[in-house]
């Protein structure tokens, strides 16, 4: 499979270690930016291009790794040449965004995925089937964990809030995504954040989710911790409780300069990128449904959405569903 890969950045990075070991994917990158386009290129084995309209006539998947305000367009013009798309979360920066492309993919029956990568983390992927076992009983309470420094991209588009959508669009979608997708849907949604009324900057957010289910769930996420990056999630229920902390259950991290790194033990295949994109190229191949949903990534944006409201009103929000 000929994969299109849009930028050239942190995620494209990301993305481009995990095609490497594919040997069944050729990688095509393009990037506005020539002297950084040449030096992934180099790094990767990719085949780099000046013309974007390369990608979209050669490639049979396209690959979306942009700022969140340029998702849709990129990702709608793909899924018109009839190519599978995946797309970085979150899907795109609104909802009417997100239906838009939804509508189109339907429409031309091609497949659509975003990277709610959590899921394929083993302690999330070990910790959402626990809890669906019933392990820990009638869940009662959820609160997790996110976040480090802040993150800047090109011209600073994450500190960008119009752009980005903040720490709550940006950071917090993932747990917000790993929650839904473990204790079901989000009911109502109360936030409060440092920068959601600037706009910009760095940013520290806390999220109450009440689910259907009448379970809590307590949503901690910064860009304001120089210390490191670090997540961690506790689930309690009416027969035990589970949890996880990075720092805590590192097999070895390595300090150095104010900052920590896990050196992971997994094989390279069982990373959680590359799991996530095996099997979405898996699912276009044989024509099935991917493991993540375009109505799962749109609900993620929904709820980020809602406690981003939140965050600005002071009110509680309930989030758009489907």
């Amino acid at each position: 499979m000929k994969v299109g890969l849009f930028g050239a950045g942190g995620m494209g990075n990301v993305h481009a270690r995990q095609y490497g070991k594919m040997q069944d994917v050729q990688l095509l990158v393009h990037d506005r930016d020539p002297e950084r386009l040449a030096e992934f290129s180099a790094r990767w084995g990719a085949t780099s291009t000046p013309n974007p309209e390369d990608l979209y006539s050669q490639c049979e998947m396209i690959d979306v790794c942009l700022p969140t305000d340029l998702h849709l367009p990129y990702a709608l013009k793909a899924v018109s040449n009839g190519s599978a798309v995946f797309v970085e979360k979150p899907m795109a920066r609104t909802l009417e965004e997100c239906d838009q492309l939804i509508e189109a993919a339907d429409k031309a029956k091609v497949p659509l995925s975003v990277g709610q990568v959590l899921r394929f983390f083993p302690e999330y992927e070990l910790g959402h089937k626990l809890i669906e076992s019933g392990a820990v009983g009638k869940p009662a309470t959820a609160r997790t964990r996110r976040g480090g420094a802040a993150p800047r991209g090109r011209e600073d588009w994450f500190m960008r809030h119009e752009r980005s959508g903040g720490v709550l669009l940006d950071l917090a979608i993932h747990d917000f995504d790993w929650l839904r997708w473990t204790l079901g849907e989000v009911d109502r949604v109360y936030a409060r954040s440092v920068a959601a009324l600037v706009g910009s900057g760095p940013d520290y957010a806390l999220t109450t989710l009440s689910f259907d289910s009448g379970a809590l769930g307590h949503v901690e996420a910064t860009w304001m911790d120089p210390s490191g990056f670090r997540t961690k999630f506790e689930v309690a229920g009416s027969a035990g409780l589970i949890e996880w902390d990075s720092r805590r259950e590192a097999a070895i991290r390595t300090h150095m300069d104010g900052a920590n790194f896990l050196e992971t033990p997994l094989s390279p295949t069982d990373d959680p990128y590359y799991r996530e994109l095996r099997s979405f190229i898996d699912a276009a191949n044989a024509g099935t449904a991917p493991p993540v949903s375009p109505q799962d990534a749109r609900m993620a944006v929904s709820i980020a959405l809602a406690a981003l409201e939140s965050a600005k009103t002071g009110r509680e929000v309930r989030p758009v569903r489907t």
